[in-house]
């Protein structure tokens, strides 16, 4: 049987969409998998059923053929002769930049080697009733659903009666909201703002990783910071962007095809580019993507900062930051904000003067917190684009921004923020 697989054949394990696959039926369907001819990658595209796309991807792991998760047949055929020798694992993913998909390639040891500290960390065990909030073709998900069955947990996506959920912070601060009731939260994909940590704290034990795809993991910490992920060295490297972060550890991927942000070393250190800083006390703070930062007048802002705060404000659901081309700055803070829905009954006079109510208080709020090279010259008022792992996606915001599907300025003034507001529901 599958190392995956360690509950017990009467056990459940997978819980999708109401339907209950016992381990020992889970296995069955491994071992009878048909998979196509050859002995080449093998597609799981997106949008496959959970229960499928897992099935598949064991009888990959056990047959020694590598799997790509997130694209079709052809495109998996498409990579045959370029993967690197070893890859078990092919995961198509894309950040938050706009940019082409990539496929990072692993071993199913890099992922295997990391079980253990993550059970140990997050304290999950085979009584466990695992939640997960996102498609399975992203890669944190996978991850959480294979470690689930590996624990010898069930795992699904109910989250009632749920022991312990992964979740993005976009969504655990959602969670909160409908009084989520779980023992544990691992929150991943993106930084927690202080207000949510703080929420969360209060309610539940909340775990939170940084890593990435390329890097898996790579700092971990229980509300308080984080610290290496056991098994990983970190290191610190000036760059033109700031303090860039670098780990070795037995948890890192072969390679990435197609691009994408995965750098080495000749000593085995990797990054993907991130900033990082480390506080009084030795704690890791991670800033974003150093390809994240905006020149402004001088001065580096960074994307994700602007973006928590934001996003901490009240009546803010989220906000998408990017810099735009300007000939005296030669980059000027755009922030495209999502606002939480308006509660105004029918009222729709009402509902307007509370949302242009509310966009001022959010700009006004954000005059005090943010320092003058951070404040937002531009603001647009819509629904932020994410990625599929849940993430801010830049290259969209950037790209409407630059067709001006966005709207048209209001205000043109250089000594206060420029204040816009897109059509209501717009995609952005």
């Amino acid at each position: 049987m599958s190392e995956w697989l360690r509950g017990a054949p009467g056990a459940p394990a997978l819980a999708f969409g109401g339907d209950v696959v016992r381990v020992g039926e889970l296995a069955a369907a491994v071992a009878a998998a048909s998979l196509p001819p050859g002995d080449g990658p093998i597609g799981c595209p997106a949008g496959m059923p959970p229960a499928r796309l897992i099935t598949t991807v064991l009888a990959a792991l056990e047959r020694g053929r590598p799997v790509l998760v997130g694209g079709g047949p052809e495109e998996a055929a498409g990579l045959e002769g370029r993967l690197p020798e070893g890859t078990a694992l092919a995961l198509r993913t894309s950040g938050s930049s706009g940019a082409a998909p990539t496929v990072v390639a692993r071993t199913e040891e890099s992922w295997l080697a990391s079980a253990a500290p993550l059970a140990e960390i997050a304290g999950i065990g085979a009584s466990d009733r695992i939640a997960v909030t996102g498609p399975l073709h992203v890669s944190m998900h996978l991850y959480a659903a294979l470690h689930a069955l590996w624990a010898g947990a069930s795992v699904g996506d109910e989250l009632r009666g749920a022991s312990v959920v992964h979740a993005t912070p976009t969504r655990l601060a959602r969670l909160l909201d409908d009084a989520l009731d779980v023992r544990t939260a691992v929150v991943a994909g993106a930084a927690i703002g202080a207000s949510l940590r703080e929420a969360a704290g209060a309610r539940l034990r909340l775990v939170e990783y940084y890593g990435a795809a390329e890097l898996s993991f790579v700092a971990v910490g229980l509300g308080d910071g984080l610290e290496p992920f056991p098994g990983a060295e970190l290191e610190l490297r000036e760059s033109a962007a700031g303090r860039e972060l670098w780990v070795r550890s037995p948890y890192l991927a072969l390679g990435a095809i197609g691009g994408g942000m995965l750098r080495r070393d000749s000593t085995g250190f990797a990054t993907v580019g991130d900033l990082a800083e480390t506080a009084a006390d030795g704690r890791l703070r991670v800033l974003g993507r150093g390809d994240a930062a905006i020149t402004t007048a001088g001065a580096t802002v960074l994307a994700e900062h602007v973006e928590a705060v934001l996003t901490s404000l009240p009546g803010v659901a989220a906000a998408a930051v990017v810099g735009e081309p300007h000939e005296l700055l030669g980059e000027r803070v755009v922030a495209v904000v999502e606002l939480d829905p308006a509660d105004s009954g029918s009222d729709a006079p009402a509902a307007a003067r509370l949302r242009d109510a509310t966009r001022q208080a959010v700009v006004d709020a954000a005059r005090d917190r943010l320092v003058p090279a951070e404040l937002p010259r531009r603001w647009f008022f819509g629904a932020v684009p994410r990625t599929d792992s849940g993430k801010v996606a830049r290259g969209a915001v950037r790209a409407a921004l630059a067709s001006g599907a966005l709207g048209t300025s209001a205000v043109t003034t250089a000594s206060s923020p420029v204040f816009t507001t897109s059509a209501e529901g717009s995609t952005a």
